[in-house]
């Protein structure tokens, strides 16, 4: 009489899930980094309305240095102009 063979498939479906498990965390980690680098690449620009209401991002190394600030006196002729 032959010796029924053993069937391994409930070994093989264990370490198929604990791969695939396995596989899930590691990209959901790397997908997380991912995303905390873009939002601080984002956190670099500037939304502004163009002349005709389009909405565009500006990165803030190409807006002008905010240069020295107006006395009240000049405010007030520059609004009676």
């Amino acid at each position: 009489m032959e010796a029924p063979q053993k069937s391994s498939s409930r070994k093989k479906f264990l370490q198929w899930g604990a791969i695939l498990f396995g596989s899930a965390t590691f990209l959901g980690f790397t997908n997380f980094f991912w995303r905390s680098k873009t939002k601080e690449e984002k956190a670099d620009t500037v939304k502004m309305l163009t002349q005709d209401g389009q909405l565009v991002e500006i990165d803030k190394k190409f807006l002008a240095a905010p240069g020295k600030k107006i006395t009240n006196e000049e405010l007030q002729r520059w609004v009676n102009k």
